[in-house]
């Protein structure tokens, strides 16, 4: 549930010091020439980084150019981990930039390299850069994007809960089905165990088929044909439940491309005057 904020409830925001006021609009502020120069080259850098995570899993390549990948991926573990440094250096509330979307990717993406020492391998989850891309659609002033996002994410979250009520009822049928095959058909046919047969069940309702299992007996062909028709239909009741709730959220705003200079979140109303996570005064993005 988020905190309804009123000017009442807000105290007087300090000012940073003036070089932290530029970096803060260098780093999170996309309008200004010098904040989207930054972006696009940060855009480059993360395209070309999560490139040599890639390549340097093609184990051809990476025998011939072991020393060079290793070279690369550290530079830009270390550019990044500079850049996350500056981005808590320069916001108001580094704990709040922290809890959001693009501290958590932000930090996410520099840590494999530095597991990968105690932990060989987790290194190639570093490719997890590519969720910072995201920020293209702010600095190409994409915001039209971020508002069809937004509409799209709150009606996912207002129909979790029918959604939720929903897997609770296939979870039971395939618990059910399980275990009848399981009597029905047994071990022979590759039935050998509930759990098996529950595996069975939702491959089949799911309408995925991937045939490893199949009854052999009459009365259990009988039991999957009708598990298979009853997949059709339980696979069109999600989407009817998300394509309620979008019709109802079905209402558009314009969305702010600048960053919310006390915690880093985005998407703010371009007439908002006060960030909906923090509490911010953002009277400031409309005069840069």
């Amino acid at each position: 549930m988020k905190t309804i904020y009123r000017k009442s409830d807000i105290t007087e925001q300090t000012r940073l010091s003036p070089w932290r006021e530029k970096l803060n609009e260098v780093i999170f502020g996309s309008e200004t020439k010098t904040g989207r120069r930054f972006d696009v080259i940060l855009i480059v850098m993360i395209a070309l980084s999560a490139v040599v995570v890639m390549v340097d899993s093609v184990e051809d390549f990476h025998n011939h150019n072991a020393d060079l990948l290793a070279t690369l991926e550290w530079t830009f573990t270390i550019l990044f981990s500079v850049e996350y440094l500056l981005r808590l250096l320069c916001v108001r509330n580094p704990w709040l930039y922290m809890r959001s979307f693009y501290g958590i990717v932000d930090l996410v993406s520099i840590l494999p390299n530095y597991i990968g020492l105690f932990l060989p391998g987790t290194q190639y989850t570093m490719v997890v850069r590519i969720l910072r891309l995201l920020r293209i659609f702010r600095v190409m002033k994409l915001s039209v994007y971020l508002s069809e996002a937004n509409m799209l994410m709150t009606a996912l979250i207002n129909s979790r809960t029918k959604i939720l009520v929903f897997l609770y009822a296939v979870l039971t049928l395939v618990v059910i089905f399980g275990a009848l095959m399981y009597v029905i058909e047994g071990s022979d046919a590759g039935f050998t165990s509930i759990p098996r047969s529950m595996y069975w069940a939702i491959v089949t309702l799911t309408t995925v088929g991937y045939g490893d299992i199949a009854p052999i007996t009459t009365l259990g062909q009988i039991t999957a044909s009708i598990i298979m028709i009853m997949g059709y239909g339980i696979l069109a009741v999600p989407t009817g439940i998300y394509g309620s709730e979008l019709m109802k959220t079905v209402k558009k705003s314009n969305i702010s491309n600048d960053a919310c200079p006390n915690c880093g979140a985005i998407g703010h109303d371009d007439d908002a005057h006060y960030c909906k996570y923090c509490g911010h005064n953002l009277n400031h993005l409309s005069s840069n």
